[in-house]
């Protein structure tokens, strides 16, 4: 499945210049005023795996090849969406390509200015809360304007159409009173009839506060403090400095890490970026590993083996037979496939296994 993130917030928050961190060029047009971005720059970007490495090292050797085989990580695609301002429901601004492009996405992240730049334009307020919440402010008024416009069924109506009707309503009372569509408790069937109506609040959100370079040493508690005041998860909060990042990606890796070291920062912002868009939605990731290619395959967590199995291809869903499955780090110990099987590591799975984060996988697939 394809994870799609939307970065969002108004103009001149660092959106562009995270956009070109996470592709690792500077593939978006940055300039000093609002609406630099007119078109959602789309950028394919590959989910770090060291898991990968060892697979590629283990078939190598297990293969006897001369050279590793590909690896093919996991990606995330990434839309740079242009600044919006206060209206933007109204279609001020850039407001109806905004709002359009905000329903393509599976995550809308937040970035908030929490830097200091006097030399860069600010549209509205210093306050990283109030910006947030003008933008939210936008999609919920524009979700009220889609409700707005659902008809109220007459007459002789279904089930279905009454169960409509009430998500309709719960949800209009709920936005009305400033709640997100994501915050609304519904049942079974009204989540499958709120689904049908494509709410911009109903997405899951993620923040990334944009901070000097001096702060990172402080985001834990900046993620604290600031999902305390915006009423948001302490796990959906990244702490993030996208003008070092940028930077940081013209270098090689071993000067990113050695950098990194000396600001006294564990790991990439991106890298975490990524991580918690993982976890918002539930996704984890299964292997394969063969002498084509070892590959990371994104799955919702909780799905079947079969359902997995058609991730690669439909064709494997539909005549599936078993999944032949081992652990990341057994695989490796032991030195492949081979050599699971003759140590009995290889576990055989039918249709209603529940694939885990990490494990190897090899499906067997029937005559079509």
């Amino acid at each position: 499945m394809s994870l799609s993130v939307g970065i969002v917030g108004l103009p001149n928050v660092g959106k562009s210049t995270l956009f070109n961190a996470l592709l690792k060029k500077q593939a978006a047009y940055v300039a000093n005023f609002p609406f630099a971005t007119i078109e959602p720059n789309v950028g394919i970007v590959p989910v770090p795996d060291s898991r990968l490495d060892g697979l590629a090292r283990v078939i190598k050797e297990s293969e006897r090849m001369a050279e590793l085989p590909p690896k093919v990580p996991a990606t995330v695609e990434f839309l740079d969406i242009a600044g919006l301002i206060a209206g933007a429901h109204k279609g001020e601004g850039l407001g109806n390509k905004f709002l359009a492009h905000i329903r393509e996405t599976s995550v809308v992240c937040h970035v908030l200015r929490v830097f200091t730049d006097p030399e860069i334009i600010r549209e509205g307020s210093s306050n990283p809360q109030s910006d947030f919440e003008t933008v939210e402010t936008e999609l919920k008024l524009a979700d009220l304007q889609t409700l707005e416009k659902q008809a109220e069924p007459k007459g002789t109506t279904s089930k279905d159409e009454l169960a409509r009707w009430r998500t309709v309503s719960k949800l209009k009372e709920a936005l009305q009173k400033g709640i997100p569509a994501r915050e609304v408790e519904l049942d079974e069937e009204e989540q499958k009839s709120a689904r049908s109506l494509s709410l911009l609040t109903a997405k899951p959100i993620l923040v990334a506060l944009n901070v000097d370079e001096t702060d990172l040493k402080q985001g834990g508690e900046l993620e604290e403090r600031y999902s305390q005041e915006l009423g948001v998860d302490r796990n959906q909060v990244v702490t993030i400095c996208a003008k070092t990042e940028a930077e940081l990606a013209e270098l090689s890796l071993e000067e990113q890490k050695a950098y990194l070291q000396e600001l006294g920062v564990g790991e990439f912002g991106l890298e975490k970026l990524i991580q918690r868009a993982y976890a918002t939605l539930g996704l984890i990731n299964f292997l394969t590993a063969g002498v084509k290619e070892v590959r990371a395959w994104t799955i919702q967590n909780g799905i079947s083996a079969q359902q997995a199995a058609g991730v690669i291809h439909s064709d494997f869903e539909k005549n599936f037979i078993k999944a032949d499955v081992v652990n990341f780090e057994i695989f490796v110990e032991v030195g492949g496939w081979q050599a699971a099987r003759e140590q009995g590591k290889v576990r055989s799975e039918g249709k209603e296994y529940f694939i885990q984060d990490g494990e190897v996988v090899e499906f067997k697939i029937g005559a079509a």
